[in-house]
């Protein structure tokens, strides 16, 4: 089986406020199935009110991140799936419940994860 990276930008979720009790409850109900399915691996939202910082090889922290990820933020979901058919199933149930179209990325295989 592959991980598959499920994810999306906040910024993509646009819904009038008090639909978010809804929205919670429909992506909280694909998150059940998937454990129940068996294929869960993680998954939660960035917390946009933490800033990122870096740490270096010496365990230095300094304030920032990369230039390339710098807008890291949204929600993220790793599946262990069979094919990359069932992760775009698992998407577009994401995308349902989120309301919004989710980004698919696969993972290289790695047998020590």
């Amino acid at each position: 089986m592959t991980k598959y990276l499920i994810s999306f930008p906040s910024a993509a979720m646009v819904f009038p406020e008090e639909d978010l009790p809804d929205v919670a409850n429909a992506a909280h109900a694909v998150v059940r199935e998937a454990k129940e399915a068996g294929v869960w691996v993680f998954g939660g939202g960035i917390d946009e009110d933490v800033p990122p910082v870096m740490v270096d090889a010496e365990g230095a922290v300094t304030d920032g991140t990369y230039p390339q990820t710098a807008r890291i933020e949204g929600g993220y979901t790793v599946l262990d799936v069979p094919s990359r058919e069932a992760a775009l199933e698992w998407a577009a149930k994401f995308a349902k419940a989120c309301r919004c179209a989710q980004e698919v990325r696969a993972f290289q295989y790695d047998p020590e994860s």
